[in-house]
C-alpha cells in the first residue's frame, strides 16, 4: 500500500484498497438529514461522515449522500477508502524515548471551515487528550498518545473530523520526496 500511495497516482477502486489493506475498520461519525427545495417540493437526503483505518498508520475520511441512510454510509465508506493516507507514526515528544511508534513524528495543524486542529506528539502512556471526534480519527490512524487543541466552531462534527484528517495529511505530506510531489501535481493537471 505504501508503494501505491508514494507513486503519486490516485486510487480509483475501493476493492484495490481492500486487497492491499485487509484489516480496515470503519466508523460512522455523523448522520445528518439535508433538505433541498425544488419546484416539486422538498428533496430529503442523508449525509454521512465516515472514517476508515487499520489502526496501524493508514486512515481515510469521506462524506456521502444518498436517499437512504444505508446507501449514504456505503458511499462514504467507498470514498474514504479512496482517500486513504499514510500517517507517519513515531515518537516525536522530547519526553519520550526515541524509536517508538505510539505518537506522531512532529507537530501539525489542519483546517476545515472555521475549525482548526493542532496535533502534538505526546510521551508514551499519556493517551489521547482530545475531543471524541478527534479521538476516533486518531485511534483509527493508529496514534495512541497525542495532545490536541481545537479552535472555531468545533460542534460541527463534519469540519472537526475533516480538520483532523487534514492535519494528518499535512503530517504525511511533509515527508514526501520532491519527485512524488511533482508526480501528484502533474496528475492533478
Amino acid at each position: 500500500m505504501r508503494e501505491a500511495l508514494q507513486s503519486g497516482l490516485p486510487l480509483k477502486e475501493p476493492e484495490l484498497v481492500d486487497q492491499l489493506l485487509p484489516g480496515l475498520e470503519d466508523e460512522v461519525l455523523d448522520i445528518n438529514m439535508v433538505q433541498r427545495m425544488t419546484d416539486s417540493g422538498r428533496r430529503v437526503k442523508f449525509r454521512c461522515v465516515v472514517v476508515v483505518g487499520n489502526r496501524d498508520g493508514y486512515v481515510g475520511y469521506a462524506q456521502g449522500r444518498d436517499d437512504q441512510v444505508g446507501g449514504a454510509i456505503q458511499k462514504a465508506i467507498e470514498i474514504a477508502k479512496l482517500n486513504i493516507i499514510d500517517v507517519p507514526l513515531g515518537s516525536g515528544s522530547w519526553e519520550d524515548r526515541p524509536g517508538g511508534q505510539n505518537s506522531l513524528m512532529r507537530r501539525t495543524t489542519g483546517k476545515a471551515g472555521s475549525v482548526e486542529v493542532e496535533l502534538e506528539p505526546a510521551p508514551r502512556g499519556l493517551g489521547l487528550a482530545a475531543a471524541p471526534t478527534v479521538r476516533h480519527v486518531l485511534e483509527l490512524a493508529g496514534v495512541q498518545d497525542a495532545w490536541t487543541k481545537s479552535h472555531g466552531n468545533t460542534r460541527t462534527t463534519l469540519n472537526l473530523a475533516k480538520a483532523t484528517y487534514n492535519a494528518l495529511q499535512n503530517a504525511s505530506e511533509s515527508r514526501t520526496p520532491e519527485h512524488t510531489r511533482q508526480v501528484r501535481q502533474e496528475a492533478r493537471e
